[in-house]
């Protein structure tokens, strides 16, 4: 088990915005986060990932309590979150080699040339971050989330703003990287979800609401329209 989420809450003053959620992930598995604006989708993914703590409940990331071994359960998990933070003003190889600097990866040169290579940002490898288009940015920021190789990677709207094409490419490369690895990803498009996902949780006012593998689900659009019409 790549991860296993146990009873987590989170509030904010008097409104609670995840309540009680629990679910797991297992290697191989593209796991589809959806639920409307204010669900509670990018809180829970925070959690995950450790940037806000819980009020209650229990994450552990393979076997790693996240709360206990902060650190150590880091280093397992890449976050691309929705706002894709970057230095902008630094050169990819620059930027990529100063993140695997964070992790204290051995060869970091070598890593950032493999990971440019597999993002497909090997075009654009002379630029500096802010010369680059939205997609290219994406792409930076997919190649953060995957350069210390991490057993969970945690996709917060990764093809937000992104042209057919370019979204088509960061599907098969998802696609790929869940062979070895448990993803939860992250959409408002519910074809996108459908098209590469293996299973989905549905999130409505901070609660799991449906989980449920995809090969189940006979019309997505109807389910969602089902569980957050009240």
């Amino acid at each position: 088990m790549i991860l296993k989420v146990q009873n987590i809450s989170k509030s904010y003053g008097s409104q609670q915005v995840v309540k009680d959620i629990s679910f797991s992930i297992q290697k191989g598995e593209i796991i589809g986060f959806l639920g409307p604006n204010g669900a509670g989708k990018s809180t829970t993914m925070k959690i995950l990932t450790g940037c806000i703590s819980p009020e209650q409940g229990k994450i552990l990331i393979d076997d790693m309590d996240l709360m206990k071994n902060p650190l150590d359960a880091k280093s397992h998990i890449g976050f691309l979150p929705e706002n894709n933070p970057l230095y902008e003003e630094m050169y990819v190889p620059e930027y990529l080699e100063y993140v695997a600097g964070l992790y204290s990866l051995d060869h970091k040169e070598e890593k950032t040339k493999q990971i440019i290579q597999q993002t497909g940002l090997t075009p654009e490898k002379h630029k500096k971050i802010e010369q680059l288009s939205k997609g290219y940015k994406q792409r930076v920021g997919l190649a953060q989330a995957l350069i210390h190789d991490p057993d969970l990677l945690v996709l917060d709207e990764p093809t937000s703003g992104l042209d057919p094409n370019q979204t088509e490419e960061i599907h098969r490369l998802i696609v790929s990287l869940s062979k070895n690895k448990g993803i939860l990803f992250s959409s408002h498009t519910l074809s996108e979800v459908a098209t590469i996902c293996t299973r989905i949780l549905f999130i409505h006012r901070g609660e799991i609401k449906a989980d449920l593998p995809v090969s189940e689900i006979q019309d997505l659009e109807i389910l969602f329209k089902e569980i957050t019409k009240n």
